[in-house]
């Protein structure tokens, strides 16, 4: 993540202008997220992730998007709602924002052509999983789906790309944080 992305405007779930900025020196995982989505139940392993090594540095970036089958059709102030009450999320929130197509928020464009390809951590492919339930998926590099994960390291490189199967608990994604949190 260059100092360009760094400066990157974005808001707050809340309205307030924000940027990757306020984090710089700390190891950020990217997420976009989605209240009516399968994956939906990874918001509490994010913040179990986050619980435990925020002390370390670590800081989970939420970024809301309703990009794929409608799952995030919320307003802000709902979306935050829903999080804390189910979830119990304290980790950053952001607005909603696209993350594919021609709105595709500039934040996501800079990841993506950063990080271009996700690993995978299911036996398939989930881009294969998701065909096989009927759905068309946007080609590599853009986003696969809700909850596709964006590591940064505390230098603002993006460092590795996880796909939306992956979840918070996996040891990869672990590891690769682990990893990020020992470098200074």
């Amino acid at each position: 993540m260059t100092a360009s992305l760094y400066s990157i405007p974005v808001e707050k779930i809340t309205g307030e202008p924000a940027s990757l900025g306020d984090f710089r020196g700390q190891v950020l995982l990217v997420v976009n997220v989605a209240s009516k989505c399968g994956l939906t139940p990874q918001y509490e392993g994010l913040e179990k992730l986050y619980e435990k090594y925020r002390g370390q540095g670590l800081v989970i970036a939420g970024f809301p998007a309703n990009d794929f089958k409608a799952q995030e059709p919320g307003t802000n102030e709902e979306i935050q709602s829903f999080c804390t009450l189910n979830y119990g999320v304290t980790f950053p929130l952001f607005s909603k924002i696209n993350v594919v197509g021609t709105g595709k928020h500039p934040l996501y464009a800079a990841l993506i052509a950063a990080q271009p390809n996700a690993a995978g951590a299911g036996e398939a492919p989930f881009r294969e999983k998701l065909k096989g339930y009927g759905i068309d998926t946007l080609p590599e590099p853009e986003i696969l789906w809700n909850f596709e994960k964006f590591l940064v390291s505390r230098s603002g490189e993006v460092v590795r790309r996880f796909s939306p199967d992956t979840p918070p608990e996996a040891p990869e994604l672990v590891a690769a944080i682990e990893t990020e949190l020992a470098k200074s």
